[in-house]
């Protein structure tokens, strides 16, 4: 009996064991033969492609770290190629889906194909463009190709619907352009439109179910807080034009990226712009979408400037305050008429670095404005656009008589006490020449300070044009400044000058060297790297723009920017005495701090004496004559304290006068000085300076 329920338990065991190989076989087959279409088409439909991940662009901030440049988060709607569908049919209906979108919330998207969006369609530039030559080469079309065989070129290739409206094709074909010349890829996301709003974000994650391949990127976009402080150096960033990809490209951009266009922007390009990283992107049968990040973007590095904000603000004010006080007459005698003065420029430099503390130009612009309707800036009264800091070409006029002095003094061509006669004319061969005054017997420390052409000119005849260059350009004058940012070499007036520009040389042109006229043309960056040359007695700086370069939120420095040393010129240390002594003397010259309360002209004019300052200054001015007009312009270069020098300075004013009256402003600005009148209680007024 007991091996009776032993056989028969076994007997079940192996039953049940029967059963469950039959059901596990059955699920099996089901699995691969019933089910097996199914899951297949399960796996094929859940998919997986990487993306690019922008990475944001390093902030531009001043000295004391005032963000000047900033960012703040956008998105872009983008087609992934993995997403996207393979049959052109499908895709274009994607395409023409989002185009309705978008249109629907009133927004365009990127469309730079050189034709018109209505027919007949025409260029929209001439037909021997870059732009459109590149038409006929991405669509293989013959150079006499019209609009018209363009787009249907396009709608062949793609095989956009004929039955589709004018403006569908338009928008389809333009979009398929767009989609060659940034080329779209399954490495390479095509961006159709940047910095939507958040709204339309949402539409086409929402709606990805019916739209496939369509996705939404992050990005950051440039933010111009203070878009009217220092724009001439800030520059701005645009899109990546299709002749400058082929070079990009291969440093790692897309098309779809903004890179520095000009300015701090562009020269530190390699530091702002940050390394993109990588996510992958899983879209599953269900219509499930994961994000993975696999490689994290790396922000660009914060890039701090040596300008300081507050004081560039008060420069480029007092800058158009007093143009505008010349045009319409508050400064103007009786005899002179400045209403064609709207222009000009400051730099103001560390004297012990060759740091620019600041660098105004006017007319003045904001980088937005620039960025909303370039066309506006571009054609605005004055060319606001120019940096005639950095730029502009000047002749300096008397302030080149410093050179001369130093030049002539070093070479032993005249002693600080030699002194010339001025009696207002001066016979050289057969050239009658002019000086401002009747000075007498004078040295050179009296001809800086009265400025007087005649001593010079007699200097020069000895000293030589050959000497003379040479220490123009070891003061920096028509050289390279090595500048960040673009600034002008500028030239010299020489033979070689004059035949560049097809002129003849004369031999009276060497008397007008010296005095800072004739053919020579030098920026007011260049003419500031003078007076802070003479302030280091002959040391020249590289002047610099780029104070250090940090992480992205500035908790570490990354690099500092060290003085540099450009030039020296080599004189000895009392021909530095000499000259400095001359300026010195022509700043007591500026204008009176006295006046009467009833002489409205004399109390605003006494805002700009150098007397009541707490040191002496040391400037040096100049009318030259505008380059090919009847008209002057003015200059004025100096340093201060005289003794101890911090900041040097340079002022151009065109088609003015006066510029030495900025002088004080510019000191007051830096060193924050205030000014009071002071009743000096015999009907007269003293202008004081209070320091804190």
């Amino acid at each position: 009996m007991k091996r009776f329920f032993e056989i028969a338990r076994v007997g079940a065991a192996a039953a049940l064991l029967i059963v469950s190989i039959i059901f596990a076989g059955s699920a099996l087959m089901k699995i691969q033969v019933v089910d097996g279409a199914m899951y297949l088409q399960m796996s094929k439909s859940s998919k997986t492609a990487v993306q690019s991940v922008s990475a944001a662009r390093g902030q531009i901030v001043d000295a004391n770290g005032k963000p000047l440049v900033e960012n703040r988060a956008s998105y872009n709607i983008v087609i992934n190629s993995s997403f996207f569908p393979d049959d052109y049919e499908a895709q274009n209906k994607v395409i023409l889906k989002l185009t309705r979108l978008l249109s629907e919330d009133g927004l365009e998207w990127i469309d730079t194909i050189p034709i018109t969006k209505e027919t007949p369609y025409e260029y929209t530039k001439d037909e021997d463009s870059a732009d459109v030559k590149r038409i006929f080469s991405k669509l293989r079309l013959a150079s006499y190709a019209t609009a018209q065989n363009c787009i249907d070129a396009l709608t062949d290739m793609y095989k956009i619907p004929e039955d589709w409206t004018d403006a569908e094709k338009r928008a389809v074909a333009g979009i398929r352009y767009q989609m060659i010349l940034a080329d779209f890829s399954s490495s390479n996301d095509y961006v159709l439109i940047k910095d939507v709003p958040i709204e339309t974000a949402m539409k086409v994650r929402e709606l990805n179910y019916i739209l496939d391949g369509a996705g939404v990127s992050e990005d950051a976009v440039r933010v111009y807080e203070s878009g009217d402080i220092f724009p001439h150096g800030i520059g701005y960033v645009g899109p990546i034009y299709a002749e400058e990809y082929a070079v990009l490209k291969q440093n790692g951009y897309l098309i779809s990226d903004t890179v520095g266009k000009a300015g701090i922007e562009k020269a530190m390009e390699p530091y702002l712009a940050g390394k993109r990283g990588e996510k992958e992107i899983t879209v599953t049968s269900d219509g499930a979408v994961s994000e993975k990040i696999t490689r994290e973007a790396v922000p660009g590095s914060t890039v701090m400037l040596t300008i300081d904000s507050d004081f560039q603000a008060r420069l480029q004010k007092m800058l158009g305050d007093f143009i505008g006080s010349l045009a319409d007459g508050t400064l103007t005698k009786t005899d002179y008429d400045f209403t064609d003065c709207s222009s000009g420029a400051i730099v103001v430099e560390n004297v012990k670095t060759g740091a620019i503390i600041g660098m105004a130009t006017w007319p003045n612009y904001d980088i937005n404005d620039l960025i909303n309707d370039y066309s506006s800036v571009l054609s605005a009264k004055g060319q606001p656009l120019y940096n005639r800091a950095a730029d502009g070409l000047y002749r300096p006029g008397s302030v080149m008589k410093t050179v001369t002095a130093t030049a002539a003094l070093s070479e032993n061509v005249i002693t600080p006490t030699d002194t010339f006669n001025c009696h207002r004319t001066y016979n050289f061969l057969d050239i009658v020449v002019n000086c401002t005054g009747s000075h007498g017997n004078i040295n050179v420390i009296t001809a800086l300070e009265k400025s007087c052409n005649i001593f010079f000119y007699q200097v020069v005849q000895q000293l030589g044009l050959d000497k003379l260059l040479e220490y123009e350009t070891a003061y920096g004058l028509g050289t390279d400044m090595g500048l960040e940012i673009n600034s002008s070499r500028g030239y010299l007036a020489c033979p070689d000058t004059f035949a560049d520009l097809g002129l003849e040389w004369t031999v009276g042109q060497v008397l007008q060297a010296a005095i800072g006229q004739s053919e020579v043309g030098v920026t007011p960056l260049q003419m500031c790297v003078l007076a802070s040359t003479i302030a280091n007695r002959g040391v020249r700086y590289k002047p610099y723009l780029v104070d250090s370069i940090w992480d992205y939120n500035r908790t570490e420095r990354i690099s500092k920017t060290e003085p540099t040393v450009a030039a020296t010129v080599d004189a000895p240390e009392t021909v530095f005495d000499t000259v400095i002594e001359g300026m010195k003397r022509a700043a007591k010259n500026t204008t009176s701090s006295v006046f009467y309360p009833e002489n409205a002209q004399a109390a605003y004019i006494s805002q700009f004496s150098l007397e009541p300052l707490p040191y002496p200054a040391a400037i040096k001015t100049g009318t030259p004559q505008a380059s090919n007009k009847a008209t002057q312009n003015s200059t004025v270069v100096g340093f201060y304290p005289a003794d101890d020098p911090e900041i040097a300075f340079s002022v151009v004013i065109e088609n003015g006068e006066y510029s030495k009256y900025l002088v004080r402003k510019i000191i007051d600005a830096y060193y924050g000085y205030e000014s009071e009148n002071v009743d000096l209680g015999n009907g007269t007024f003293k202008n004081t300076v209070i320091t804190k």
